[in-house]
């Protein structure tokens, strides 16, 4: 991992159950690490838009166990489950998450994780994105065709499910896309 432990017993058996999963690596690019996805399978790479690249859990873990990649990630591909990933709102070494991730985390009422940083938050629930934005720079929301690293490093005063939240998403997605934003 980059700077956090994995504990996998804290993801919730529901994404577990899904065959959506990939490994990543993380090498440096003009300076700054990025997140390759990796194929389970065959050690070769993965693609958030191709199932034949990915695997279950299980395999994600045995290779994350065994191979030398950085962690474990989960493919969105629509329905049910949403990701929402909350950016630098973290302080790495007190764990304090800055009033605006805390916020959200508050109306929306999921599972949460803190990323492989220590730096941002991964909120996971159940829903659909309505169109237009994605991403505003310190949140980003995805239900397709994007995977998040999975660090089961759960947020304490969170819950251990992934909850239905189609409202709190549509509510979110509004605040934080605003109309100009959202038409082509």
């Amino acid at each position: 991992m980059i700077g956090m432990e994995n504990n996998f017993h804290n993801i919730p058996k529901e994404l577990k159950e899904q065959p959506n999963w990939v490994n990543w690596i993380s090498p440096k690019r003009n300076g700054k690490s990025t997140k390759i996805p990796v194929n389970p399978k065959t050690g070769g790479f993965a693609k958030s838009n191709d199932p034949s690249t990915w695997a279950t859990f299980d395999e994600a873990s045995s290779r994350y166990e065994s191979d030398h990649v950085a962690g474990v990630g989960f493919v969105f591909t629509s329905s049910p489950f949403c990701g929402i990933d909350l950016d630098h709102c973290r302080d790495s070494e007190t764990g304090v998450i800055k009033a605006w991730a805390k916020k959200i985390m508050r109306n929306v009422k999921t599972y949460a994780e803190v990323s492989p940083s220590g730096t941002g938050v991964h909120l996971i629930c159940k829903g659909e994105l309505p169109p237009g934005g994605r991403n505003s720079g310190r949140v980003e929301m995805y239900d397709t065709g994007r995977y998040f690293t999975v660090t089961g490093q759960h947020v304490e005063g969170t819950p251990l499910l992934i909850s239905d939240a189609q409202k709190e998403i549509e509510n979110l997605h509004k605040c934080i896309f605003t109309e100009e934003e959202v038409t082509p």
